[in-house]
Protein backbone atom coordinates (compact mmCIF):
# COMPACT_ATOMS: atom_id res chain seq x y z
CA UNK A 1 0.00 0.00 0.00
CA UNK A 2 1.06 3.68 -0.79
CA UNK A 3 1.45 5.68 2.48
CA UNK A 4 1.78 9.04 2.98
CA UNK A 5 3.65 9.28 6.64
CA UNK A 6 3.10 12.80 8.71
CA UNK A 7 6.67 14.03 10.39
CA UNK A 8 6.04 16.47 12.53
CA UNK A 9 9.90 16.20 13.56
CA UNK A 10 9.34 14.47 16.76
CA UNK A 11 9.69 10.31 18.01
CA UNK A 12 6.41 9.34 17.72
CA UNK A 13 5.60 9.86 14.22
CA UNK A 14 9.14 8.87 13.49
CA UNK A 15 8.39 5.41 14.65
CA UNK A 16 5.14 5.81 13.38
CA UNK A 17 6.93 5.66 9.63
CA UNK A 18 9.67 2.91 10.98
CA UNK A 19 7.04 0.77 11.46
CA UNK A 20 4.63 1.36 8.09
CA UNK A 21 8.17 0.72 6.26
CA UNK A 22 8.78 -2.18 8.09
CA UNK A 23 4.95 -3.77 7.03
CA UNK A 24 6.09 -3.16 3.86
CA UNK A 25 4.34 -0.53 2.89
CA UNK A 26 5.75 2.30 0.09
CA UNK A 27 5.89 5.23 2.81
CA UNK A 28 6.62 8.82 1.95
CA UNK A 29 7.19 11.22 4.19
CA UNK A 30 6.09 15.07 4.55
CA UNK A 31 6.42 17.60 7.10
CA UNK A 32 3.83 19.90 7.18
CA UNK A 33 5.18 23.80 7.83
CA UNK A 34 2.14 25.22 9.64
CA UNK A 35 3.11 28.52 10.11
CA UNK A 36 3.67 31.54 7.99
CA UNK A 37 6.65 32.75 10.22
CA UNK A 38 8.82 30.12 10.65
CA UNK A 39 11.43 32.80 12.83
CA UNK A 40 8.56 33.50 15.02
CA UNK A 41 7.96 29.87 16.05
CA UNK A 42 9.49 29.16 19.14
CA UNK A 43 12.32 26.43 19.31
CA UNK A 44 13.74 23.87 22.37
CA UNK A 45 10.93 21.72 21.20
CA UNK A 46 8.15 23.34 23.35
CA UNK A 47 5.43 23.58 20.10
CA UNK A 48 4.69 21.41 17.53
CA UNK A 49 5.97 23.17 14.93
CA UNK A 50 9.16 24.79 15.85
CA UNK A 51 12.22 25.78 14.42
CA UNK A 52 14.47 22.84 14.23
CA UNK A 53 11.07 19.98 13.43
CA UNK A 54 11.75 20.09 9.92
CA UNK A 55 15.21 19.14 10.02
CA UNK A 56 14.22 16.83 12.53
CA UNK A 57 11.71 14.97 10.15
CA UNK A 58 14.27 14.92 7.24
CA UNK A 59 16.81 13.36 9.31
CA UNK A 60 14.75 10.58 10.35
CA UNK A 61 13.41 9.98 6.62
CA UNK A 62 16.65 9.60 5.82
CA UNK A 63 17.50 7.36 7.83
CA UNK A 64 14.33 5.23 6.91
CA UNK A 65 15.56 5.22 2.88
CA UNK A 66 12.36 7.09 2.39
CA UNK A 67 11.59 10.05 0.09
CA UNK A 68 10.00 13.95 2.14
CA UNK A 69 9.38 16.89 1.09
CA UNK A 70 8.06 19.75 2.88
CA UNK A 71 4.36 20.99 2.40
CA UNK A 72 3.38 24.51 2.86
CA UNK A 73 0.14 24.31 4.67
CA UNK A 74 0.56 27.33 6.47
CA UNK A 75 -2.54 29.37 4.68
CA UNK A 76 -5.00 26.47 5.10
CA UNK A 77 -3.44 26.26 9.57
CA UNK A 78 -4.11 30.17 9.25
CA UNK A 79 -7.65 30.12 7.86
CA UNK A 80 -9.04 26.49 9.82
CA UNK A 81 -6.97 26.59 12.82
CA UNK A 82 -5.86 30.14 14.54
CA UNK A 83 -8.96 32.22 12.72
CA UNK A 84 -11.53 29.31 14.39
CA UNK A 85 -9.13 29.82 17.13
CA UNK A 86 -9.83 33.90 17.77
CA UNK A 87 -13.56 33.54 16.79
CA UNK A 88 -14.24 31.24 19.12
CA UNK A 89 -13.01 33.00 21.94
CA UNK A 90 -14.52 36.22 20.76
CA UNK A 91 -17.38 34.25 21.07
CA UNK A 92 -16.92 33.58 24.66
CA UNK A 93 -15.92 29.99 23.87
CA UNK A 94 -13.08 27.99 24.39
CA UNK A 95 -12.20 25.86 21.57
CA UNK A 96 -9.48 22.72 21.58
CA UNK A 97 -7.17 23.91 18.31
CA UNK A 98 -5.84 20.33 18.29
CA UNK A 99 -8.87 19.20 18.00
CA UNK A 100 -9.70 21.73 14.81
CA UNK A 101 -6.05 20.85 13.79
CA UNK A 102 -6.15 17.08 13.59
CA UNK A 103 -9.76 17.44 11.37
CA UNK A 104 -9.11 20.38 9.08
CA UNK A 105 -5.49 20.21 8.56
CA UNK A 106 -4.14 17.20 9.40
CA UNK A 107 -6.58 15.03 8.54
CA UNK A 108 -8.38 16.62 5.43
CA UNK A 109 -6.13 18.81 4.25
CA UNK A 110 -3.43 16.18 4.54
CA UNK A 111 -5.47 13.35 3.04
CA UNK A 112 -7.46 15.18 0.50
CA UNK A 113 -3.82 15.97 -1.13
CA UNK A 114 -2.45 12.77 -0.56
CA UNK A 115 -5.48 10.91 -2.42
CA UNK A 116 -5.12 13.05 -5.34
CA UNK A 117 -1.48 12.41 -5.35
CA UNK A 118 -2.52 8.56 -5.74
CA UNK A 119 -1.55 7.47 -2.00
CA UNK A 120 -4.04 4.99 -0.30
CA UNK A 121 -3.74 6.41 3.45
CA UNK A 122 -2.00 8.53 6.09
CA UNK A 123 0.36 7.62 9.00
CA UNK A 124 0.16 9.68 12.09
CA UNK A 125 2.01 8.67 15.04
CA UNK A 126 -1.20 9.22 17.02
CA UNK A 127 -2.10 7.19 19.67
CA UNK A 128 -5.22 5.18 18.73
CA UNK A 129 -6.29 2.14 17.85
CA UNK A 130 -8.73 1.45 15.13
CA UNK A 131 -10.54 -1.69 14.43
CA UNK A 132 -12.79 -3.31 11.74
CA UNK A 133 -14.19 -1.78 9.26
CA UNK A 134 -12.69 -0.29 5.96
CA UNK A 135 -9.66 0.63 7.79
CA UNK A 136 -6.79 1.43 5.13
CA UNK A 137 -5.27 -1.97 4.07
CA UNK A 138 -7.77 -4.11 5.88
CA UNK A 139 -11.16 -5.81 4.17
CA UNK A 140 -14.75 -4.54 5.48
CA UNK A 141 -17.29 -2.29 5.46
CA UNK A 142 -17.29 1.56 6.52
CA UNK A 143 -20.09 1.39 8.66
CA UNK A 144 -18.03 -0.91 11.18
CA UNK A 145 -15.27 1.03 11.53
CA UNK A 146 -14.18 1.30 15.37
CA UNK A 147 -11.99 4.07 17.23
CA UNK A 148 -10.81 2.95 20.41
CA UNK A 149 -8.17 4.16 23.15
CA UNK A 150 -4.54 3.59 22.87
CA UNK A 151 -3.02 0.68 24.90
CA UNK A 152 -1.18 3.45 26.59
CA UNK A 153 -3.54 5.36 28.75
CA UNK A 154 -1.77 8.49 29.50
CA UNK A 155 -0.80 8.89 26.09
CA UNK A 156 -3.84 7.92 24.33
CA UNK A 157 -5.19 10.44 21.79
CA UNK A 158 -8.57 9.00 20.76
CA UNK A 159 -10.58 12.39 22.29
CA UNK A 160 -8.92 14.79 19.46
CA UNK A 161 -9.04 12.11 16.88
CA UNK A 162 -13.44 11.53 17.10
CA UNK A 163 -14.28 14.23 15.25
CA UNK A 164 -12.26 13.14 11.99
CA UNK A 165 -15.53 10.41 11.81
CA UNK A 166 -15.15 7.25 9.95
CA UNK A 167 -14.73 8.93 6.78
CA UNK A 168 -11.38 10.39 7.83
CA UNK A 169 -10.37 8.09 10.01
CA UNK A 170 -10.87 4.76 7.57
CA UNK A 171 -8.00 6.01 5.32
CA UNK A 172 -5.42 6.50 7.96
CA UNK A 173 -3.24 4.16 10.64
CA UNK A 174 -2.05 4.38 13.81
CA UNK A 175 0.93 2.15 14.40
CA UNK A 176 1.45 3.47 17.90
CA UNK A 177 -1.80 2.69 18.84
CA UNK A 178 -0.77 -0.83 20.80
CA UNK A 179 2.55 1.14 22.02
CA UNK A 180 2.78 0.02 25.85
CA UNK A 181 4.32 3.26 26.73
CA UNK A 182 6.11 6.11 25.53
CA UNK A 183 9.02 5.21 27.29
CA UNK A 184 9.05 2.11 24.98
CA UNK A 185 8.67 4.18 21.92
CA UNK A 186 11.22 6.34 23.14
CA UNK A 187 13.63 2.62 23.12
CA UNK A 188 12.74 1.54 19.93
CA UNK A 189 13.48 5.68 18.32
CA UNK A 190 16.93 4.56 19.35
CA UNK A 191 17.61 1.15 18.46
CA UNK A 192 16.47 2.32 15.24
CA UNK A 193 18.72 5.25 15.21
CA UNK A 194 16.40 7.75 14.61
CA UNK A 195 17.85 10.88 16.09
CA UNK A 196 14.81 11.89 18.05
CA UNK A 197 14.92 9.32 20.34
CA UNK A 198 15.66 11.78 23.33
CA UNK A 199 13.59 14.95 21.85
CA UNK A 200 11.43 16.11 24.65
CA UNK A 201 7.15 16.03 23.93
CA UNK A 202 5.77 18.93 22.56
CA UNK A 203 3.05 20.95 24.59
CA UNK A 204 1.04 24.32 24.35
CA UNK A 205 -0.50 25.78 21.96
CA UNK A 206 2.43 25.62 18.66
CA UNK A 207 1.46 29.38 17.16
CA UNK A 208 1.48 30.98 20.49
CA UNK A 209 5.34 31.56 20.33
CA UNK A 210 5.98 32.41 24.36
CA UNK A 211 2.99 30.44 25.42
CA UNK A 212 1.18 33.76 26.96
CA UNK A 213 -2.09 32.97 25.23
CA UNK A 214 -3.68 35.96 27.02
CA UNK A 215 -1.56 37.85 25.25
CA UNK A 216 -2.16 36.60 22.37
CA UNK A 217 -5.77 37.10 22.22
CA UNK A 218 -5.01 40.79 23.22
CA UNK A 219 -2.48 41.22 20.18
CA UNK A 220 -5.02 39.70 17.86
CA UNK A 221 -8.45 40.75 19.10
CA UNK A 222 -7.35 44.12 20.40
CA UNK A 223 -7.40 45.14 24.29
CA UNK A 224 -11.09 45.96 25.58
CA UNK A 225 -10.91 46.75 28.83
CA UNK A 226 -13.82 45.64 31.18
CA UNK A 227 -15.83 44.71 34.34
CA UNK A 228 -14.91 41.38 36.64
CA UNK A 229 -18.07 41.05 38.33
CA UNK A 230 -19.47 38.36 41.11
CA UNK A 231 -22.72 36.40 40.03
CA UNK A 232 -24.93 39.32 41.74
CA UNK A 233 -23.57 42.07 39.62
CA UNK A 234 -20.88 43.64 42.41
CA UNK A 235 -17.57 45.07 40.45
CA UNK A 236 -14.34 43.63 41.99
CA UNK A 237 -12.16 44.58 39.43
CA UNK A 238 -10.93 45.16 35.32
CA UNK A 239 -9.39 43.20 33.01
CA UNK A 240 -8.36 43.79 29.23
CA UNK A 241 -10.88 41.54 27.78
CA UNK A 242 -12.76 38.91 28.34
CA UNK A 243 -11.64 36.85 25.92
CA UNK A 244 -8.57 36.42 27.79
CA UNK A 245 -10.12 34.45 30.55
CA UNK A 246 -11.64 30.46 30.59
CA UNK A 247 -14.31 28.89 32.80
CA UNK A 248 -12.58 27.69 35.92
CA UNK A 249 -9.71 29.55 35.49
CA UNK A 250 -8.77 30.71 39.07
CA UNK A 251 -5.32 32.14 38.89
CA UNK A 252 -4.59 35.50 37.02
CA UNK A 253 -7.56 36.94 37.84
CA UNK A 254 -6.07 39.93 39.22
CA UNK A 255 -8.30 40.80 42.02
CA UNK A 256 -7.18 42.84 45.25
CA UNK A 257 -9.18 42.09 47.49
CA UNK A 258 -10.70 38.58 48.74
CA UNK A 259 -13.64 36.93 49.08
CA UNK A 260 -15.91 38.16 51.89
CA UNK A 261 -16.09 34.03 52.91
CA UNK A 262 -12.00 34.05 52.05
CA UNK A 263 -12.69 31.15 49.66
CA UNK A 264 -10.95 31.49 46.08
CA UNK A 265 -12.74 32.36 42.99
CA UNK A 266 -13.14 30.91 39.40
CA UNK A 267 -14.44 32.37 36.14
CA UNK A 268 -17.74 31.22 35.88
CA UNK A 269 -18.66 32.50 32.94
CA UNK A 270 -17.83 35.38 30.31
CA UNK A 271 -19.78 37.61 29.00
CA UNK A 272 -18.92 38.60 25.05
CA UNK A 273 -21.73 41.11 24.72
CA UNK A 274 -20.76 43.10 27.96
CA UNK A 275 -17.58 42.06 28.24
CA UNK A 276 -17.54 41.25 31.51
CA UNK A 277 -16.05 38.21 33.23
CA UNK A 278 -18.13 36.43 36.01
CA UNK A 279 -16.24 35.09 39.17
CA UNK A 280 -17.53 33.12 42.01
CA UNK A 281 -16.88 30.39 44.65
CA UNK A 282 -16.72 26.90 42.92
CA UNK A 283 -19.76 25.03 43.24
CA UNK A 284 -20.92 27.43 40.16
CA UNK A 285 -19.04 25.51 37.98
CA UNK A 286 -20.42 22.13 38.86
CA UNK A 287 -22.66 20.46 35.87
CA UNK A 288 -24.73 17.68 35.54
CA UNK A 289 -26.05 18.50 32.00
CA UNK A 290 -23.97 18.17 28.94
CA UNK A 291 -25.67 19.70 25.40
CA UNK A 292 -23.55 19.41 22.23
CA UNK A 293 -23.93 20.44 18.55
CA UNK A 294 -22.22 19.32 15.55
CA UNK A 295 -22.40 16.10 16.52
CA UNK A 296 -20.14 13.25 14.89
CA UNK A 297 -21.33 9.54 15.29
CA UNK A 298 -18.95 6.76 15.14
CA UNK A 299 -21.41 4.29 15.87
CA UNK A 300 -25.52 4.21 15.24
CA UNK A 301 -27.72 6.20 16.76
CA UNK A 302 -29.70 3.42 18.30
CA UNK A 303 -26.75 1.88 19.83
CA UNK A 304 -26.91 5.38 22.01
CA UNK A 305 -30.40 5.42 22.66
CA UNK A 306 -29.98 1.75 24.00
CA UNK A 307 -26.70 2.71 26.15
CA UNK A 308 -29.26 5.28 27.99
CA UNK A 309 -28.78 4.54 31.84
CA UNK A 310 -25.89 2.15 31.14
CA UNK A 311 -22.59 2.47 33.56
CA UNK A 312 -20.18 1.81 30.32
CA UNK A 313 -21.13 4.87 28.97
CA UNK A 314 -19.01 7.36 29.88
CA UNK A 315 -17.89 11.28 28.53
CA UNK A 316 -15.06 12.97 28.19
CA UNK A 317 -14.28 16.73 27.79
CA UNK A 318 -11.05 17.19 28.30
CA UNK A 319 -8.22 14.96 26.20
CA UNK A 320 -6.96 13.69 29.36
CA UNK A 321 -10.04 14.34 31.60
CA UNK A 322 -11.82 11.79 33.85
CA UNK A 323 -14.34 9.93 31.83
CA UNK A 324 -17.52 10.48 34.10
CA UNK A 325 -20.64 8.17 33.86
CA UNK A 326 -23.48 9.29 31.63
CA UNK A 327 -26.94 9.03 30.13
CA UNK A 328 -26.47 9.73 26.48
CA UNK A 329 -28.92 10.70 23.69
CA UNK A 330 -28.38 11.90 20.22
CA UNK A 331 -30.31 13.59 17.67
CA UNK A 332 -28.75 12.62 14.64
CA UNK A 333 -30.89 14.69 12.07
CA UNK A 334 -30.29 17.74 14.51
CA UNK A 335 -26.92 16.92 14.75
CA UNK A 336 -27.31 16.98 18.98
CA UNK A 337 -26.87 15.60 22.01
CA UNK A 338 -27.65 15.47 25.11
CA UNK A 339 -25.72 13.89 28.15
CA UNK A 340 -26.79 13.52 31.49
CA UNK A 341 -24.03 13.25 33.87
CA UNK A 342 -24.16 10.67 37.15
CA UNK A 343 -21.59 12.99 38.15
CA UNK A 344 -20.70 16.29 38.26
CA UNK A 345 -18.21 17.98 36.33
CA UNK A 346 -16.62 21.26 37.11
CA UNK A 347 -15.24 24.65 34.36
CA UNK A 348 -17.24 22.93 31.20
CA UNK A 349 -17.13 25.70 28.60
CA UNK A 350 -18.88 26.42 25.62
CA UNK A 351 -16.40 25.06 22.78
CA UNK A 352 -15.24 22.11 24.20
CA UNK A 353 -15.38 18.98 22.63
CA UNK A 354 -16.77 16.37 24.59
CA UNK A 355 -16.40 12.74 23.32
CA UNK A 356 -18.69 9.65 23.98
CA UNK A 357 -17.27 6.55 24.80
CA UNK A 358 -18.05 2.90 25.22
CA UNK A 359 -18.45 -0.57 24.42
CA UNK A 360 -17.00 -3.89 26.31
CA UNK A 361 -14.22 -2.38 28.10
CA UNK A 362 -15.04 1.35 28.25
CA UNK A 363 -13.03 2.79 25.28
CA UNK A 364 -14.70 2.69 21.99
CA UNK A 365 -15.55 6.42 20.94
CA UNK A 366 -19.00 6.47 20.03
CA UNK A 367 -19.76 10.13 19.09
CA UNK A 368 -18.21 13.46 19.06
CA UNK A 369 -20.11 16.57 19.39
CA UNK A 370 -19.03 20.87 20.37
CA UNK A 371 -20.33 21.43 23.64
CA UNK A 372 -23.12 24.32 23.43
Amino acid sequence: MRVLAAMSGGVDSAVAAARAVEAGHEVVGVHMALTRNRAATRSGARGCCSIEDAGDARWAAEILGIPFYVWDLSEEFEERVVADFLSEYRAGRTPNPCVRCNERVKFDVLLERGLALGFDAVVTGHYARLRGGAVAGRPGEANTLELHRAADAAKDQSYVLAVSGREGLSRALFPLGDAPSKAAVRAEAERRGLPVADKPDSYDICFVADGDTRGFLQRSLGAQEGNIVSPDGEVLGTHGGYFGFTVGQRKGLGLTRPAADGRPRYVIETRPRTNEVVVGPAELLRRTVVDGKDLVLLDSPDSLADGVGRQDVTVQVRAHGRPVPADVTVDAAAGTLHAVLRQPLRGLAAGQSVVVYGGDDGGRVLAQATVA
